[in-house]
């Protein structure tokens, strides 16, 4: 995984560049294919590797609303604002 500011990328063997849209729970995160963001994974590290499922964007949606969820109520404003962005250019 590369990381450059708040974002992280990562390399899918078939798709290419990938783009973290979040943190799902430990170990777990949410990422689309970089430009057409239509694609989306859930990346699990699984002892020292790691395992891509896809995902269909209703269900990607969900995990985002989720999350966002979480971060109202658990932790800083600027985190969830951030995702909050990401979510609607993602899915508005």
């Amino acid at each position: 995984m590369n990381s450059y500011s708040n974002e992280t990328y990562l390399n899918h063997p078939t798709f290419g560049l990938l783009y973290r849209v979040c943190l799902v729970k430990d170990n777990q995160e949410l990422f689309t294919t970089l430009y057409a963001q239509r694609l989306f994974f859930l990346v699990t590290i699984q002892s020292e590797k790691l395992v891509f499922e896809p995902i269909s964007r209703s269900d990607a949606r969900l995990l985002v609303e989720s999350r966002l969820r979480q971060l109202r109520f658990s932790e800083s404003l600027t985190k969830h604002q951030q995702l909050q962005t990401v979510y609607q250019r993602i899915f508005q």
